[in-house]
Formats: C-alpha cells, sequence, structure tokens
C-alpha cells in the first residue's frame, strides 16, 4: 500500500517505475523459501530466474544506482521490438489486447495455441525465432483470429493504422503468410542480404545500396575510425539514401527520452569517474554524435574500479546482416568478489598470452592495454540481452579503442548458475556422450570448464591480435561476426589445455580441459542440431562458429583419428580421440582465423564459414532431433528479472527491495504496460 508519495516517488510511478513501500519498521529482503529456477516452459524454451546474491550488502548509493540504471534498462524495450520488425510492436499489442481483454473459453486447443504463441513473441522480442530467427508459424488458424479480434473492444487496440479492420489487414496476412517476411537475418550466400531480410534497420535499400553509402563515409587510414550507421535506420526517401538517426529529437525519441531521464538520476549518485560516463552516454542519446558514443566507451572501459556496472546501448551488430547496425541491449550488474579473482589472475597475464599465441607474431599486439576482467552478478537484463541473454560480455567492440584503451570482459555469474542448476539430471550426459570416461569428467568438471572457457573468450580472446596497417575491421562483412567469435572461442581452446592454466592456479589439472573439448566438439558437430529446424541451414552467429571449428578439426584431424564418429545400437556420438593433437589442431585454426581477420581476406573467411558452418547433415539432424525429443528438454533458455521497489521515509529512499515475479507472463503483460513508450509504427 502507498502513503504520502514524495515528488521523488511520484515521478517514479509516473515514467513507469514499481510503486514505492513507505517504510515502517526495518525491512529484510524478501526471499522464497524454496527458489525455483524453471518459471515456465513452452514450445522449445525454458524460462528461469536468477538469483542476485551480494546485493543485500551494498551501499544504499549503490542501490540506487542499481535501481536507477534498472528503470533505464527497462526503459528501452520497445526499441529491440521495432529493431527486430517493423510490424513487431502492432503484432505485440495486439496479441496483449486480446489476452488481457478476451472473456471467451480459455480452455480450448486454440486459445493454448494463441497464448503459446504470445509467448513466443514475447520471448524473441517479435515475430521470428530469435536464435533461428526464421518467422513462427501460428498454429491457430485465422478465422479464430479474427473471433479474437472482434471479441476486444476497438479502443484497446492499437490505433496507428486507423480501424480494427484496417490494422488487422495489415498485421494477419504478416502473421500468417509463410511467404512474407520468412526470416529476420538472411545470411545465404548470394542472396541480396538485405531484401531478403525482414529486420528493420534498412527501408527500401538494397544491400549494394547500404556498402556503397556506407563505404563513401569511410575515411582510409583514420586511426580512428567512426562507426558509421551504428545508431540509425538507413532509408530511401525520394529515390535518396538517408539515415533516421536514433537519438531524443530523432527515431525512437520517446523511449530514448525516458531512458534518459533515468541516467539523469543515476548520474546523480554515481561516483565522480562514473558520474563523467554517464553524462557522455546522455550526451550520445541526446545528439547521435557517433564521436560522443567512442568518448563513452573510453570512459566506460578506463573505469574499473567501480563495484556497479552497466550496459546501455547500441551495442551488437548481429542482427543486421552487413554488420553496421547495432540493436538496443542493456544490463547492470555488480561485481562477484570472490569469483573475480580468477579473472583478475587472466587479465595480469594478458601479455603473456598474447606473447605465446600460435599466431603469426606480426599480427600479436607488441603491448597489451587496458584488459580487466571480472565475474559480475547480473541485477536487470533488458533489450537485446533479455529474455535470452549472453553468458559473458567483451567490450567495446571497436578494434581501434580495444588497441588503444583495452577491452572490460565479464562473465556472468548467477546466469550460469541458473542454467547449471536448471539443467542437473535431464539426462542430455547420458543420451549424447559416449565414454563414461567423459561422461565423468563432464559431470565433475563442465561448470569450472564452462565458466573459464567463457573467460578465456571474453576477456583475452575478443582482445587478442591486431589488424594489419590498412584493414578497417569490416571487410569480412556479413562473415565477420561469425569469424569474430570463432577468434575468441579458438583462442579459448587453445590456453584451456596449456599448462600455464595450472601453475596460475585457474584450473586443478588437465582433465578439465578434456571435459571442455568433449562437450564442444559434440555440441559444435552434433548435439546444437536440436536448436534447429529440420531441412534448415545454420544461420546464428555463434552456431556456424562452433560448427565451423567442430567440423574444420574434424577434418584435419581425419588422417590421425583424432575425432571420430561412433555408432553404437543405432545412435552417433562424437568421440574425442586425442586431446593433445586436438589442441595442436585448435592452435592452427587460430592462426588461420587472426590472419583472415588481421588481413580483411574476405574470400577465405567465407569459404571456411560456407564450408564447414553452414550446412546440415539431414540423417544426423533427425537422429538429434528424435533423441532429444525423448529427453523432454527444451534447447533454449531465457530469464525473467527481479523486481526492485523504493523503500521510502520522509520522502527519501532508505533501501532497495526486490522480489521474484509470480510468473512469466505477468512480467511480460507488466512491462508491456509501464514501459512502452514507442508508437506502434515508428
Amino acid at each position: 500500500m502507498r502513503k504520502g508519495l514524495t515528488v521523488l516517488a511520484m515521478a517514479i510511478v509516473s515514467l513507469g517505475a514499481p510503486s514505492c513501500i513507505e517504510l515502517k519498521q526495518p525491512q529484510e529482503q524478501v526471499q522464497t523459501e524454496e527458489f525455483k529456477w524453471v518459471v515456465d516452459t513452452f514450445d522449445d524454451i525454458k524460462v528461469l530466474q536468477y538469483k542476485v546474491p551480494g546485493f543485500e550488502n551494498l551501499s544504499l548509493d549503490q542501490k540506487k544506482l542499481i535501481y536507477y540504471l534498472n528503470q533505464a534498462a527497462l526503459s528501452g524495450r520497445d526499441i529491440i521490438f521495432d529493431q527486430n520488425f517493423k510490424y513487431n510492436l502492432p503484432i505485440r499489442r495486439t496479441l496483449e489486447a486480446i489476452y488481457t481483454n478476451y472473456r471467451g473459453d480459455r480452455t480450448t486447443a486454440e486459445w493454448k495455441a494463441f497464448e503459446k504463441y504470445l509467448k513466443k513473441v514475447w520471448f524473441a522480442n517479435g515475430i521470428h525465432h530469435h536464435y533461428s530467427s526464421d518467422k513462427f508459424t501460428p498454429e491457430f488458424s485465422e478465422a479464430y483470429f479474427d473471433t479474437l479480434v472482434a471479441s476486444v473492444p476497438a479502443e484497446k487496440l492499437p490505433h496507428d493504422f486507423g480501424s480494427a479492420e484496417q490494422l488487422t489487414a495489415i498485421i494477419k496476412p504478416v502473421i500468417f503468410d509463410p511467404a512474407l517476411y520468412p526470416v529476420r537475418v538472411n545470411q545465404a550466400a548470394g542472396a541480396d542480404l538485405l531484401k531478403s531480410s525482414a529486420m528493420n534497420y534498412y527501408d527500401g535499400v538494397s544491400q549494394r545500396e547500404a556498402e556503397a553509402f556506407y563505404a563513401r563515409m569511410a575515411k582510409p587510414g583514420d586511426p580512428q575510425p567512426i562507426s558509421y550507421g551504428l545508431n540509425s535506420q538507413l532509408v530511401k526517401q525520394n529515390g535518396k539514401l538517408t539515415e533516421r538517426v536514433w537519438k531524443t529529437d530523432g527515431m525512437y525519441a520517446p523511449a530514448l527520452e525516458k531512458i534518459v531521464y533515468w541516467l539523469e538520476k543515476a548520474a546523480e549518485v554515481a561516483s565522480p569517474v562514473q558520474k563523467e560516463t554517464i553524462e557522455a552516454l546522455i550526451s550520445f542519446y541526446n545528439t547521435g554524435d557517433l564521436k560522443e558514443y567512442d568518448r563513452f566507451n573510453i570512459l566506460w572501459v578506463q573505469d574499473t574500479a567501480s563495484m556497479v556496472d552497466f550496459v546501455n546501448g547500441f551495442t551488437e551488430v548481429y542482427g543486421d546482416p552487413l554488420g553496421y547496425k547495432a540493436s538496443w541491449e542493456a544490463m547492470v550488474n555488480f561485481k562477484d568478489m570472490d569469483a573475480t579473482r580468477r579473472t583478475e589472475i587472466i587479465s595480469a597475464n594478458a601479455q603473456w598470452f598474447e606473447d605465446h599465441s600460435p599466431i603469426q607474431e606480426k599480427y600479436r599486439k607488441k603491448e597489451v592495454k587496458g584488459v580487466s576482467a571480472k565475474v559480475i552478478n547480473a541485477a536487470i537484463l533488458g533489450g537485446d540481452c533479455y529474455p535470452a541473454t549472453p553468458i559473458g560480455i567483451n567490450l567495446p567492440n571497436a578494434d581501434w579503442i580495444r588497441k588503444d584503451y583495452g577491452s572490460k570482459s565479464v562473465t556472468i555469474q548467477n546466469i550460469t548458475q541458473a542454467y547449471a542448476e536448471s539443467s542437473k539430471g535431464n539426462g542430455f550426459i547420458e543420451e549424447f556422450i559416449f565414454r563414461p570416461e567423459d561422461r565423468e569428467r563432464i559431470t565433475l568438471y563442465g561448470t569450472i570448464g564452462d565458466n573459464m572457457h567463457t573467460d578465456l573468450h571474453e576477456c583475452l580472446g575478443h582482445g587478442s591480435g591486431q589488424l594489419a596497417p590498412g584493414v578497417k575491421g569490416d571487410e569480412l562483412k556479413q562473415y565477420g561476426s561469425v569469424l569474430e567469435e570463432a577468434r575468441a572461442d579458438l583462442f579459448s581452446l587453445y590456453y584451456m589445455a596449456d599448462p600455464k592454466m595450472e601453475e596460475l592456479g585457474l584450473l586443478p589439472d588437465a582433465e578439465v580441459a578434456k571435459a571442455q573439448y568433449a562437450s564442444y566438439i559434440s555440441n559444435g558437430m552434433m548435439t546444437q542440431l536440436a536448436r534447429v529446424e529440420l531441412g534448415k541451414d545454420i544461420e546464428q552467429t555463434h552456431m556456424r562458429n562452433r560448427k565451423m571449428i567442430s567440423e574444420w578439426a574434424y577434418e584435419l584431424g581425419r588422417r590421425e583419428n583424432v575425432i571420430e564418429k561412433v555408432v553404437s545400437d543405432g545412435k552417433t556420438y562424437i568421440v574425442v580421440n586425442d586431446f593433445d593433437k586436438l589442441r595442436t589442431l585448435f592452435g592452427k585454426m587460430l592462426r588461420e582465423v587472426q590472419r583472415i581477420k588481421s588481413e580483411g581476406d574476405f574470400v577465405a573467411g567465407r569459404d571456411l564459414v560456407e564450408r564447414y558452418g553452414v550446412k546440415v547433415d539431414r540423417k544426423l539432424h533427425e537422429e538429434v532431433l528424435e533423441r532429444y525429443g525423448k529427453l523432454g528438454i527444451q534447447p533454449y533458455s531465457g530469464f525473467v528479472n527481479p523486481i526492485y521497489t523504493p523503500v521510502m521515509e520522509g520522502g527519501e529512499i532508505v533501501d532497495i527491495i526486490y522480489e521474484y515475479p509470480k510468473s512469466y507472463t505477468e512480467q511480460m503483460l507488466d512491462y508491456s504496460s509501464r514501459y512502452s513508450f514507442l508508437p506502434s509504427v515508428n
């Protein structure tokens, strides 16, 4: 019950934040007696929740900072929906209006199918699968959809297209016609990657036009190249190409204004160093100036002391097949001090790892600068990091900033914990790992190995190596993201088995690397196919990376039987026979991938990805799907967020407490109610 809201409290409520609690007695953090890791399952998805250990021990200003940054993270939710596809917002809002207003029978098969479709749209931030990017196929009929829409009062539906009839005339074919907008991000060789992709980073622009547009903007030899196109939609108006910049007086202004409001509140309680960083981000949002974004990134990467940290901005380019445009994402976090000690050891030895890398000497950094790494606990996930989220992050992405100022890497401990806890006893290892010794290693060392793999991948892999003089970094085009992920993975895999890891006290013994090698190769060649629809190629960046590495290693080591396909009782297994030789192969592959990146060798990069990372053996695929299906495991997981609430006393915030949402549906409807700032058409 709210009582006596202050001006601050009223501002918080009006801007979409949770209500405040008036303090009557000392507050303790509310925790459930038995924590439930899994909160919902549907289709191929499992929704989890994560703990936020250590939040109670933070100072009041640190808690306030997390709260304000949390509000900024949630205020941009509509942006990623619109970036993913231009009709996502009107479709989501129509589905939500139906869900909240329908008074008919909710026990029928078609209603359950409608409900599942809505949950999938929420999870994917749109009507295309978050991983494969294929459009969802409704399991309810058009006629049933018509009856659902007709049951909703007209004033509850989106009005951007006029009447309900005009709305459905536009969105119904988009939902039900499989030929319309079939894939969000198409990477098929030979296609026009823009015209064949549904993502909303371009409008009426061909791939050739976009590439020429940004090629003209580039300045050859610029030691600090601007990431042109990162924060805009490229459109054709009256036959002329122009950018619609994402800023507070441009495209996405209503959401960005709210983000800026909460960032300004965050700056008030931040340290002087972090205040300057946040103000640089605000300047970027207000002006749209990419030089300001570089300034923000330089300040952000140099701030290694702050307990609370965040990601907020137009960051990753995986959603653009050309790699220019960045999706909006956000994450708020704080250090896990105990676990951070291992990443500090890695960071302190960054130069040793660089000096001993198997890549060509001319592509090694003579002086590794500013490598910082930490283990964090996520406090909130937003934008393209929600509900599905990475388990590690390495930023910033600009190569020249990495070279001159370093990079900041994180492993997200409470997210990996949630994945591990929710997967215990699901039968996967017994079904897909052939040898008892491999199963035992993975059971004992799998979590340790996964965390170390992420640490090395993010902390050092992405920040290693350097470009040749004159190479800008975008020459690999649609293959750049795959090859960059492969480069970081190979770096990690190579060093996992190095004696240096035991010498530094990072791993107990070589068995950890063996567990990681066995699970990685099996996943890359086989088990990740559970995430791909039968008959489809692999499209997702990280899946292509893993398949490319595994298949390439299998071929390179075939003569010596380094990796073997074993068939037993009609089931296929992938077995590593020689771990030492596999490590040598990883080193050779890393050398070549680094050369491709350093030299911008598009042809060699394309050939590697297309040869090893794309095509799927249908017979093996059918087998994996059948065996996986019998286990009843959802191949994808994502999260709901904790709910943070200010505790007020005498008009002041005296504490921030959190609780867990009652359900996935409750949180999604709540977010759509309180953080939906953009019009349906932008």
